[in-house]
């Protein structure tokens, strides 16, 4: 018995390492090694995200902390976002989407400058 019990501890380990994790073994009833062998059929695939877009702000050097905005076309909403930081010493500061959801936020330090480039990007799609 305890050979069946290491056994089944040993394939739920590698389903937690392969990806499904302890909720999907849980909710679908289905044994460890189902899962396993239903994974290799590959994942599950995404649904297509409407009006999906990435906008971005080129780089540009602006005074250090100063805010730059990114913004999404007429109609669409961001759905993430990212910032980059260049320059000597470069930070970035921070990333986050605007207040009202339309675009993205980017803003950075230069230790020892005035100024830092960012470049700021947003992952819009249709509202």
């Amino acid at each position: 018995m305890r050979g069946k019990q290491a056994i089944g501890a040993g394939v739920l380990a590698l389903a937690l390492v392969s990806g499904l994790g302890w909720a999907a073994q849980a909710t679908t009833g289905e044994s460890a090694t189902d899962q396993i062998t239903a994974s290799k059929a590959g994942p599950a695939r995404a649904a297509a995200v409407d009006g999906y877009q990435i906008v971005r702000l080129p780089g540009a050097n602006v005074p250090n902390f100063q805010r730059r905005t990114v913004s999404c076309p007429a109609g669409k909403r961001v759905i993430g976002g990212g910032a980059e930081a260049q320059g000597n010493d470069a930070i970035l500061v921070g990333s986050f989407p605007t207040d009202n959801g339309t675009g993205w936020v980017g803003l950075g330090r230069q230790n020892n400058y005035s100024s830092v480039g960012i470049t700021v990007y947003a992952i819009c799609a249709n509202a």
